[in-house]
């Protein structure tokens, strides 16, 4: 079966080789103090940002190793920031203003979901109190939560993830001990990731304040989110039945419907000037009108599993943040294996300590680690896989093999694209 057979190359290829680095490698630490946040970021990137993840990353304009046999990046980018990477390696091929602070819109939501979404099994319910609603922004993204009814946590996240809702993350936020513990809670996690540049004021990335990220934390953040099995199901579900509210029916009987809700990430969903991009597997949009469009997407090709943020473009065309992601995604498994990275992603400062074979790292809700039976899965999707057009997308898994090498967080165990998004026929 040449599947396993490479699968298993491939392991003892990046084991062998982090191994080597280990001994021969001290890790260099390129953690920088938290600058202040900015309220109004200015229109042009700071002199000087932070260098985590390496010196060309704090430097302003595109950072990029052309050579020989690298194709040019694309001419059309308009993004304030943006950054290409690799998921598995950590290793960011090119970026733009990588550590620029800017505000994140829903993106920050992918902070919210890595930090809450392992505190509450799936199955739980919740009956949602007036109070769990209040305080929500005017023009805020809703998925139509109604008070007095019930939902389980379950549905809840599919409101945060396929609609936004800003109302469900309100919620979680109560179920969590408030909004204020919650956003603690995120910022703690965002130092724990050295996501260094982000500062969360609100959970759902409502404009507020000083609340800023940066293209280099976001894809930071989604890489630590998509370890967990269930931030992965809910980050590719194009789409689910909502519960509605609970109504009399003809005969006097409560009755309680669903609608359809459809993932806004246009790259998963599709539109009439964006086809669904081939191999795409999440994870977060947003817009606001302080951040413009950010989008943070991870896509499989060809075994290689690659992870681009943008924030901001200038250019005010429709759906211009996929168009500008999908541009940087073809470039990027064009430039993989060929171009040298420019700087890496960072692993969490307990990854050291936590990062043994066999860990229980899954972080599914209210559930326990699924490493083998992962990799299992994975051996056969990839090889039944892909007739959708989207393919089997490789990613990175609870269940992996993490080892630290040089500052590089290296995860190398596949898992398969969730069923819901792998059987979907193309439209």
């Amino acid at each position: 079966m040449p599947a396993p057979k490479k699968t298993a190359r491939r392991a003892l290829l990046v084991t062998s080789a982090v191994l080597s680095s280990l001994a021969l490698t001290a890790p260099v630490s390129h953690a920088a103090p938290k600058p202040s946040p900015s309220t109004s970021p200015s229109a042009t990137p700071p002199a000087n940002m932070s260098t985590v993840g390496g010196e060309r990353l704090g430097q302003p304009g595109t950072q990029v190793n052309l050579a020989s046999g690298v194709p040019v990046l694309p001419k059309d980018l308009t993004a304030r920031s943006w950054v290409v990477a690799d998921a598995e390696s950590g290793q960011v091929l090119a970026a733009h203003n990588a550590h620029w602070r800017l505000a994140p819109a829903s993106t920050m939501k992918m902070l919210f979901a890595d930090t809450v979404l392992p505190k509450f099994p799936k199955t739980m319910n919740h009956k949602v109190d007036p109070s769990d609603l209040a305080d929500i922004g005017a023009g805020s993204s809703m998925v139509g939560i109604k008070e007095g009814e019930t939902y389980s946590v379950h549905d809840l996240w599919l409101g945060v993830f396929l609609r936004s809702g800003n109302d469900a993350v309100h919620v979680l936020s109560k179920m969590n001990g408030g909004i204020a513990k919650t956003v603690e809670e995120m910022n703690a996690h965002a130092e724990e990731l050295q996501a260094l540049d982000t500062n969360a004021v609100s959970p759902d990335g409502y404009d507020a304040p000083e609340q800023v990220s940066s293209a280099y934390d976001l894809t930071l953040i989604a890489r630590s989110g998509l370890q967990k099995k269930d931030f992965r199901e809910y980050c590719s579900t194009v789409s689910a039945k909502f519960p509605g509210a609970t109504t009399k029916n003809k005969k006097g009987k409560s009755v309680r419907d669903a609608f359809e809700i459809q993932n806004t990430n246009r790259l998963l969903s599709g539109d009439s000037d964006v086809p669904v991009y081939q191999g795409i597997a999440g994870v977060k949009n947003g817009n606001t009108t302080n951040a413009g469009a950010t989008f943070t997407g991870v896509a499989e090709r060809g075994g290689k599993v690659l992870l681009v943020t943008v924030m901001n473009p200038e250019k005010s065309e429709h759906n211009e943040v996929y168009k500008e992601t999908a541009r940087l995604f073809d470039w990027g498994f064009q430039a993989a294996g060929k171009v040298q990275p420019v700087g890496e992603l960072v692993p969490p400062r307990s990854a050291q300590a936590s990062a043994q074979p066999g860990a229980n790292d899954s972080g599914e809700a209210g559930g326990s680690g699924d490493g083998e039976k992962s990799a299992k899965a994975a051996v056969g999707a990839s090889a039944s896989g892909g007739s959708t057009g989207i393919g089997v997308a490789l990613g990175i898994t609870g269940g992996a093999l993490v080892l630290l090498a040089a500052g590089a967080f290296l995860i190398n165990r596949r898992w398969p694209l969730p069923d819901l998004v792998r059987r979907r026929g193309r439209s």
